[in-house]
């Protein structure tokens, strides 16, 4: 059974007059199909695989209300339409009791997850795009960047279309970015916080140098030069046990994180740099593997008298201060300097 609704083209006065009308008329799950200029190669964006991330939803509803044409055909996908429906409107990273979408994109395809993302691998396979944005919002406040899975110009070119931060990641998480290593460049673009209007106006910006550029994949031009962490690993909470976040440790958390830890976003941060409280061995609490399988933990942090450091110099980004996404995802991602 079908999943995705397809449309072709449609009218600034089918989609309403609101993002939420939008959201409505598309129901769920859909591909919109915009015919290009050039009619011989085709793009592909995808966006709203979390229903909580609503910048690159918000881009392509003003891209339709503008009736203007992308210079080659772009197909848009938009996955998690329910979960961004679910009132509070853009609150839900998707349904109760759901998987989550973007780490979906590997087999086996189980579930009502991984059929949909059974079906959107196929729709990219019918139109064998030249490339694919996978855009989100970050989980908390912070800069924009790319991530990727290879570091090669053609990455690199997409990447700078929105951002001159660039991640490249070995880890295998079943997330969408990962059939560049088998199709078609792809790269996810975080444009920043979901609460934030430069995260909706960089989500804008670049999505219309996606679809409007003669060339997005790099050529003779050179490519912007851009900042490169490579390698990241993610940091985890062992299953079970309460965190929470403040500015002193909660008595009933087995970790207290910082409540400002979010601001650390993309900043180095050395052994000295208090991130919070932690009762217990580091094991009891925390696990992190990098991309083969090995346990990295004590190069990560380390706890003296009860509180919480790096165990060296490194950069932090995708920090949230959202509890519950920290505990079902990961606390944030770290990477060596």
């Amino acid at each position: 059974m079908r999943r995705v609704r397809f449309l072709r083209n449609p009218l600034a006065t089918d989609v309403g007059a609101s993002i939420e009308d939008f959201l409505q008329f598309l129901g769920g799950p859909a591909s919109i199909f915009l015919d290009g200029v050039d009619t011989s190669r085709t793009r592909v964006l995808v966006t709203l695989l979390h229903g909580n991330e609503p910048s690159g939803l918000m881009a392509l509803f003003r891209w339709l209300k503008s009736g203007r044409q992308p210079a080659v055909n772009c197909v848009c996908i938009v996955g998690a339409v329910e979960a961004a429906l679910r009132a509070p409107l853009f609150t839900h990273r998707m349904l109760p009791g759901a998987r989550d979408l973007n780490r979906c994109f590997k087999p086996p395809f189980d579930g009502a997850e991984g059929l949909l993302a059974e079906e959107i691998l196929e729709i990219l396979r019918v139109h064998h795009p030249e490339a694919v944005v996978d855009m989100h919002n970050t989980s908390g406040s912070g800069p924009a960047f790319g991530v990727c899975t290879h570091l090669d110009r053609e990455h690199d070119a997409l990447v700078a279309l929105f951002t001159e931060r660039m991640i490249v990641t070995r880890l295998n998480l079943g997330a969408l970015m990962e059939i560049s290593e088998h199709s078609y460049p792809t790269v996810t673009v975080e444009v920043g916080g979901r609460l934030d209007d430069s995260a909706h106006d960089l989500a804008w910006s670049g999505l219309c140098r996606y679809f409007e550029s003669e060339r997005v994949l790099a050529g003779d031009a050179p490519v912007w030069d851009l900042e490169v962490l490579c390698d990241p690993v993610r940091l985890h909470l062992n299953p079970g046990l309460p965190l929470a976040y403040g500015e002193a440790p909660d008595p009933v958390a087995a970790v207290t994180l910082r409540q400002d830890l979010e601001h650390f976003n993309f900043a180095t941060v050395g052994p000295e740099e208090h991130l919070g409280w932690a009762h217990g061995e580091l094991r009891s609490l925390f696990w992190a593997q990098d991309a083969g399988g090995r346990c990295v933990l004590s190069r990560l942090l380390r706890v003296e008298d009860g509180r919480l450091y790096p165990a060296t110099r490194m950069t932090l980004f995708m920090i949230t201060t959202n509890a519950t996404i920290a505990r079902n995802d990961c606390l944030f991602y770290t990477a060596p300097v």
